[in-house]
Formats: structure tokens, sequence, C-alpha cells
């Protein structure tokens, strides 16, 4: 577990959902997956109004059904829908998909051509109605964050949802480290990347030595960083099992050097990665 600002304990692994619930024919399974993630632990489900136009929203209000304490859910406002009033009617619209009355995380999906200001005024507005919890943004970079940071009621964000894994490491020269030091969770979506990172020699090999796989060394490594909160996606049980039993993983000093000189951490300032 790991604490929000707040205090809120969230657990370090949960389950995203980018494009589950974009095909009836896989539904079921993805319901299964996002099911067997609750009883593992992986409590924390993330999800938006964007993926799927809201069919991934409808999918989770499906697995979360008589299950709603069991779960720390989190949605996002598309950037065109954060305005103060616009905002408002999107999370009402999430809310009515998901088939609950509260988030408990929300979060502006990226950066908007409204004023930050007006975002941050909706989301305490959002607050004060007790239609979220709390809210935090996705995709802002270093610049974005130190900005948004001189704002009148920034201090209430909880976190900042961008591109994490061992193929993509560019947080980890600015970004993480400020966000540690206010003690804010990165929450890194697709930290298994897109497929390719899974096929590295150098992560098989240290695979091979923990009787694990690929994926779960990925995930084990970037679960020892500080303040970071993985949501990969899993769509059948097997690979929604396989994510969870990350967690038991210890890595090692030889297995640390070994994915550094594979995946070298960065050494000046890159550009935010978004996919």
């Amino acid at each position: 577990m790991t604490a929000l600002p707040d205090g809120t304990l969230i657990p370090v692994l949960g389950q995203g959902t980018w494009e589950i619930g974009d095909s009836l024919r896989t539904g079921d399974a993805e319901q299964a997956a996002l099911s067997r993630g609750l009883d593992l632990g992986l409590s924390l489900i993330d999800t938006a109004e964007l993926y799927g136009n809201g069919a991934s929203e409808r999918l989770v209000g499906e697995v979360i059904q008589g299950r709603r304490d069991e779960v720390f859910l989190v949605s996002k406002v598309r950037p065109e829908n954060a305005g103060e009033m616009s905002m408002m009617l999107a999370c009402e619209r999430s809310l009515e998909r998901l088939g609950v009355d509260r988030l408990d995380l929300y979060l502006l999906h990226w950066e908007s051509r409204h004023p930050m200001d007006e975002i941050i005024a909706g989301f305490e507005e959002l607050v004060d109605e007790g239609l979220i919890a709390r809210w935090g943004v996705s995709n802002l970079d270093i610049r974005a964050m130190t900005i948004m940071e001189g704002i009148d009621g920034a201090e209430h964000c909880q976190t900042n949802q961008v591109l994490y894994h061992l193929g993509s490491r560019g947080v980890e020269f600015d970004l993480l480290p400020w966000m540690q030091e206010r003690t804010m969770p990165l929450m890194a979506y697709s930290p298994l990347g897109r497929g390719e990172l899974l096929e590295h020699p150098a992560l098989i090999a240290v695979a091979d030595r923990h009787g694990a796989t690929p994926a779960q060394i990925a995930l084990a490594a970037l679960m020892l960083r500080e303040g970071v909160v993985l949501i990969p996606k899993a769509s059948t049980i097997a690979h929604v099992e396989d994510n969870a039993a990350a967690l038991e993983i210890q890595l090692d000093g030889e297995d640390l050097e070994a994915l550094d000189r594979a995946f070298p951490p960065p050494t000046s300032e890159q550009p935010l990665d978004i996919i």
C-alpha cells in the first residue's frame, strides 16, 4: 500500500481498463478478469469516459455491482469536458455509467484548453457536492505540474497518472523525484509497455532466475520505486493472476543492475512519453 497526500491508503498494484469494454466478444472474459483481480486484492480500478466512449465505465460498473465497498474507483474527464460547468455534467455521466454515486478519484485526462484555475475550481466543486472524494491529473509533465502548484487549491491534487515502464524511464529524472518530495504518488499506466518490452533478453534472463515471467519482473522492478502505483491492464483471468504474483517477487542488486544496463535510467530531462 502507499498513501495519497490526504492520507488515504491505496494498493501499489491495481487494474487498468484502457481498451477493455470495446468488444462484446471479449466482454465476459474482461469482466471475469477484473473480478478476479478484486479477489486477489487489486482493488484500485482505473477507467475513463474516453475509453470505448464510455464502454469501459459501463463494463466496470457491471463488475463492481455489489462490490463497491471493495473498490478504489478512478475515472478521468476528457480535457474538452474539463470546464467548471461541463465537468459536472461529464462526471454525472460517468457516475451513471458506473452505477455509483461517487468516485474515489477523478483525474484530468491530459492538459486542457480550459484554464487550470477553472479546472481546479471544477474539481473542488465536485468534492463539495460529494460526487468525487478527491482529484488529480494525468499526462502532465514537470513544467505543467510546477505551474499548477502555484494555483489556489492545487495542494489538493492527489496524483499524476503518466506512462512509465522500464523502456520509458524519463520521469525518473525530474517528475518522479518532484512528486516524491511532495509525497504524491505517481500512477503508472501501461507499466508493461505495448508488448515489445517483454521480449527483451535481459528481462527474460532475470525472469528465468526467479522462475517468473518477464511481465512479473517488469512490474516488480517498478514497485520498488517509492510512491509508484501501477495499473496494468489484464483482459483474462490468467493475465491478472500473473500480474498479482509480481507482488511476491523480491529482486536483488544483481537483478537491478542487469535491468539498469538493459534499460538505462535517464541522465537528462526528457519529454514526457504519452501513448
